[in-house]
């Protein structure tokens, strides 16, 4: 065997080593992470609202490398500084906004990872808010209606939103 092969080994055990176990993900997610569906008055947009499915994991900006390997798990999203223009806010957070990404990557993880916490009923309305956007839902008023419904039944049905379910429909 060529010295090649033996350093090759031990760079491919190094990476597995340093790889997110898929149910630690599950349930970091569960404690730091969030579902959201973000709405925007957008009047470009068909129905007027630019309906914006996120996911995202924070943490402070000394734990930001677990945020990194999240990253490197999934293979989408990005690092960024949470609040980038208030200087107290010390956290990061990974984002995962690409709608191909969450269909294809993140979702299919969390239905074989389980959320265990109450974030799970979270996580399937938004699922199903990806799925119907996929659908072209969002562009039909009777499907963004559906939409808003479901986004507003996520994350404390609404309470931290700053504009009622009313004002969007």
């Amino acid at each position: 065997m060529s010295r090649e092969n033996v350093l090759s080994a031990d760079n491919q055990q190094g990476r597995l080593e340093n790889q997110l176990h898929p149910w630690f993900i599950s349930g970091f997610v569960d404690g730091e992470g969030s579902f959201h569906v973000a709405l925007y008055d957008e009047a470009s947009m068909k129905q007027g609202w630019k309906v914006i499915p996120e996911f995202h994991v924070s943490q402070r900006v000394s734990s930001r490398a677990v945020l990194d390997r999240l990253s490197e798990h999934f293979g989408c999203g990005y690092v960024k500084a949470n609040h980038r223009s208030n200087p107290k806010d010390v956290t990061y957070v990974y984002v995962v906004r690409d709608r191909e990404d969450l269909l294809t990557k993140i979702i299919p993880f969390f239905q074989v990872y389980s959320l265990q916490t109450e974030k799970a009923k979270d996580f399937e309305l938004f699922a199903e808010v990806v799925q119907m956007m996929a659908r072209g839902h969002h562009r039909t008023a009777k499907g963004l209606k559906r939409i808003v419904d479901l986004a507003y039944k996520m994350n404390g049905s609404g309470r931290y939103r700053k504009r009622s379910r009313q004002s969007i429909q």
